[in-house]
């Protein structure tokens, strides 16, 4: 084990009872070893004579990696069956990812496909490029600025300006989560409409039923008594599962696609908000009770989470965005895991960024101390809109800032020290999406087109709930309706 708290780092490597196998590990703050110790444990790589070396120096893990080592194990897919396709013609992430189905499952393993997709071009004399796919010759920090600058709008004109073809599900979900960024336009209008995803496309996550989910927005956890009778009568009314998340909200789950709209006109008309659970966006602001019931709360944590989530709400990014607010050091709402994460002392906040919980755990940075609530805002504004404007498609906050040359210290001198000479224009930037902001659902429900979009049948009346289901744990699962007319 091994404990930095100056750094804020922690390790732990388990070993077999022989010490020569991995079989786990925990990295708190620095998770930079993280792709060797994978391996390493995947292939039941023999470790050094000292395994507790590898607490300092990983470097004898990199070597030797032979075609058998294990790169994805939701596929079996081994470092030799991605060289062999990438010498088959499988040049770029997309294809190769196509090809063998490696970074398709859990996702965990997808730095590692792209670690050997750039050695293998490399050796084999090509250039190596970051690309968004083969319509465009920019990465995604590229366009976004291409579309702030010649403030274009729509994904016709981008492609006819910048690109080539008629783009691909790639280009398209990047190109909308730009424009949303920066314009701040509803995902549904006619422009936009076809670039989105399956789930923006509906406004709701689609579930492997077939059916939707219904994710209303609650605002720092609070919540008042008539919005809970209000969520109950919906679920008994569409028959969806309930369910009390870890971010302090209530999931309904089974909606049918044209139930979505009659189901959010009863939430909207109540005071509820969409929860954007089905977009790259903000998430939550998790909080503790703070300072108004526990004893130790030494600042209103409910009160500034449900402020940063009504400020941050529908900001559009990379990836899906989470915050926490803790109002005393005993950090119950779990800040230093989250994008955003936000700790009251008896001097103000402290900020901390580019934590992560998900599949690759990684602690979050202090980026300041002793803040006012003006202060923090300001530097969430710049830190948000900075990842928007330089993160690459699909890319958390956590891995963002380990790319980052210079990391922690570089984003400092940005956001705080202005070094770029763009904070300015990174608060305006911030400002513009909250001034434009809009309940996505709201807009789609008080429009006849959009609504008539949550159709299954274009010729037909016919619901998806007459083609039969039956209830299984919660879930709809469809049955097979026999015509009797029909039999022999």
């Amino acid at each position: 084990m091994l404990q930095d708290t100056a750094q804020g780092t922690y390790k732990k490597l388990i070993v077999d009872e022989t010490s020569s196998k991995l079989i786990g590990a925990i990295l708190v703050g620095d998770t930079s070893d993280y792709d060797l110790l994978l391996q390493a444990y995947l292939n039941e790589k023999a470790l050094p004579e000292h395994p507790a070396e590898l607490l300092f120096d990983t470097s004898t893990l990199s070597g030797g990696a032979s075609a058998s080592t294990m790169i994805c194990s939701c596929h079996n897919v081994t470092r030799g069956d991605l060289v062999e396709a990438i010498h088959a013609g499988a040049h770029d992430l997309a294809t190769l990812k196509d090809e063998t189905k490696a970074g398709t499952g859990c996702g965990g393993c997808a730095n590692m496909v792209k670690s050997v997709l750039d050695e293998e071009l490399v050796a084999m004399g090509q250039e190596v490029n970051n690309h968004l796919c083969e319509h465009f010759e920019f990465s995604r920090q590229e366009l976004f600025h291409i579309c702030q600058v010649e403030s274009i709008k729509s994904f016709d004109e981008l492609i006819e300006k910048h690109g080539k073809g008629k783009g691909c599900d790639i280009c398209k979900p990047t190109a909308a989560s730009v424009f949303a960024s920066l314009w701040n336009e509803h995902v549904l209008e006619g422009s936009h409409r076809g670039l989105q995803d399956s789930n923006d496309l509906f406004l709701a996550n689609l579930q492997k039923d077939g059916s939707y989910s219904v994710v209303p927005r609650v605002p720092g956890g609070e919540i008042t008594p008539e919005k809970l009778i209000v969520l109950g009568e919906v679920a008994k009314k569409f028959d969806l599962y309930t369910k009390i998340t870890g971010g302090q909200r209530v999931d309904l789950f089974g909606a049918q696609v044209e139930q979505l709209p009659e189901i959010w006109d009863t939430l909207i008309s109540a005071g509820f908000e969409t929860g954007h659970a089905y977009g790259k966006s903000l998430r939550t602001v998790k909080s503790c009770v703070g300072s108004t019931w526990c004893r130790y709360g030494v600042d209103d944590s409910v009160g500034l989470a449900i402020d940063l989530e009504n400020r941050y709400k529908g900001l559009r990014a990379p990836h899906k965005i989470k915050f926490a607010v803790s109002g005393c050091t005993r950090e119950c709402a779990e800040a230093q895991s989250k994008d955003i994460g936000v700790i009251a002392t008896e001097n103000g906040w402290n900020l901390y960024v580019c934590g992560n919980g998900g599949m690759r755990p990684r602690h979050a940075d202090l980026l300041a101390s002793d803040l006012t609530t003006d202060e923090l805002v300001a530097l969430i504004d710049r830190v948000l809109m900075f990842y928007v404007k330089t993160g690459e498609r699909l890319q958390r906050t956590s891995v963002w800032m380990e790319n980052l040359e210079g990391g922690l210290e570089y984003l400092k001198q940005v956001v705080i020290e202005d070094s770029l000479g763009i904070n300015a224009q990174l608060e305006k930037q911030m400002q513009h999406i909250v001034d434009t902001y809009q309940c996505e659902w709201k807009t789609a429900v008080e429009s006849e087109e959009k609504r008539a979009k949550f159709m299954p049948f274009i010729n037909s009346d016919q619901q998806s709930t007459d083609l039969g289901y039956q209830r299984v744990r919660g879930q709809r699962i469809p049955v097979t309706i026999v015509d009797p007319q029909l039999e022999d």
